[in-house]
């Protein structure tokens, strides 16, 4: 399967970074404390300057938002609302490894960060405007049809696997004790999106290579190079 983002989302968004992994052979049963206290040291110590909204990466993503039509302080994207609850409550809930993972590093460096559970993906998976066909599975199991326009994670089948591109994902492809492949994307607009995104994708792999003992395969992708082949 392949992964990128359309001609529409990266014309209107030019300075679009993303990283995309893949990663075989996890499981729950790792400990992963350590490097999401690291992680969460360096997002708190990021609040203590000043609120989430006052990052650079956060406002880029409040300016995307705003752009599609949305309002960026009902919906943030999974980067601002980790750290909103960070900033409120002093910690993060605690879920499955890889997703405490992936939302301490998302918390880190504030950009979002989506981890899908391959086998649950049908075909390609395109960050694309929604024709509002597609289908959206939330958490409880309701289904939900995105807006025609909206930006969404879309895969061969028509199974929306976010909603409002990086403010919500799907429950269908959650990762969960069960999963063993995943796909691992992170998105960032900011100035230093392309420097950002490259340190985020190496820590994580660096992560998977120590805790899980595997070997992950990822790219950053830009608009010289859109798409990331994942081996069957």
């Amino acid at each position: 399967m392949r992964f990128q983002h359309s001609t529409a989302v990266r014309s209107a968004h030019p300075t679009l970074v993303a990283a995309a992994l893949t990663a075989d052979g996890l499981s729950p049963n790792v400990d992963v404390r350590e490097p999401v206290a690291q992680l969460l040291a360096t997002a708190r110590d990021r609040l203590a300057a000043g609120p989430e909204g006052g990052l650079p990466e956060i406002q880029a993503w409040r300016r995307a938002f705003a752009a599609t039509g949305l309002a960026p302080t009902r919906y943030r994207c999974a980067a601002e609302s980790l750290l909103r609850r960070l900033r409120r409550d002093g910690d993060l809930p605690r879920l499955h490894p890889l997703v405490d993972l992936c939302n301490a590093l998302s918390a880190a460096y504030a950009v979002p960060v989506a981890a899908l559970d391959l086998d649950r993906v049908d075909g390609d998976l395109v960050v694309r405007p929604a024709t509002g066909d597609e289908e959206y599975v939330t958490f409880t199991g309701d289904v939900e049809r995105p807006e025609p326009g909206e930006v969404v994670f879309a895969d061969t089948a028509g199974r929306a696997h976010s909603r409002r591109w990086t403010h919500r994902q799907s429950g269908w492809s959650a990762v969960r004790d069960s999963t063993s492949r995943v796909l691992v994307v992170a998105e960032a607009l900011h100035p230093r999106a392309g420097a950002d995104v490259s340190a985020l994708r190496d820590a994580l792999t660096g992560a998977l290579a120590e805790v899980w003992k595997v070997d992950a395969r990822g790219a950053v992708l830009t608009a010289d190079a859109p798409v990331f082949t994942v081996s069957a």
